[in-house]
């Protein structure tokens, strides 16, 4: 029987739960995500959807329950490294992502930090940037670029990073109907191809 890549175990959580007036976004959510799926988790706005996904890499910790990603649990501090190497996020602006002034060196940010030998960067830049399509924009600058173009080199980024997990956190939400279809083709390939776990997160029914 396939081991969970990701285990979520009756999570609840809640905001402001010391506060007069607390908020609670999940309540009870239980759900095994298996390495090789491509998950669509749908529901309207406000209904806790990114308060989920962010347990998904340790972004948040839940306020009764637990997270388990590989058997690492996510409350302990000392496997947010490992987690947040194999469970990658694409939030829904991709402005808010972008950290350099040319695509190439955008998509060379995550290896970077991960200390990789200099030729190894290069190798994983040159296949994200293939995987995505946007090799031929490598050296533009990313306010140039349409918004499903920028997307795809957020995707970029994290691929390059070779995480099992992608998330996509309503990654397509401030999209254009032709950006979202980009940025959709792009990560069924991976998934397809590659083998990536990918966990959608929307509103929209595509």
């Amino acid at each position: 029987m396939k081991t969970p890549i990701i285990r979520v175990d009756n999570i609840h959580h809640t905001y402001g739960a010391n506060t007069p007036k607390p908020v609670q976004a999940l309540a009870g959510v239980t759900l095994d995500i298996y390495p090789g799926e491509y998950l669509v988790i749908l529901g309207h706005n406000g209904s806790g959807k990114s308060t989920l996904a962010r347990h998904l890499n340790g972004l948040l910790a839940p306020s009764q329950g637990e997270v388990w990603v590989k058997g690492w649990k996510t409350t302990d501090l000392r496997n947010l490294l490992a987690i947040r190497s194999t469970v990658g996020m694409v939030f829904q602006n991709p402005d808010n992502q972008i950290v350099a002034t040319v695509v190439e060196e955008d998509v060379a940010f995550g290896p970077e930090n991960l200390a990789l030998p200099h030729d190894e960067i290069v190798r994983r830049v040159d296949w994200a940037l293939e995987r995505v399509e946007m090799a031929e924009h490598r050296n533009r600058a990313p306010h140039m670029l349409s918004g499903g173009q920028k997307q795809r080199v957020c995707v970029a980024g994290i691929l390059a990073m070779k995480p099992e997990v992608l998330v996509l956190d309503e990654a397509t939400a401030m999209l254009d109907p032709l950006g979202r279809e980009e940025v959709l083709r792009t990560v069924a390939r991976m998934n397809r191809e590659e083998g990536t776990t990918v966990v959608a997160i929307t509103h929209f029914m595509h």
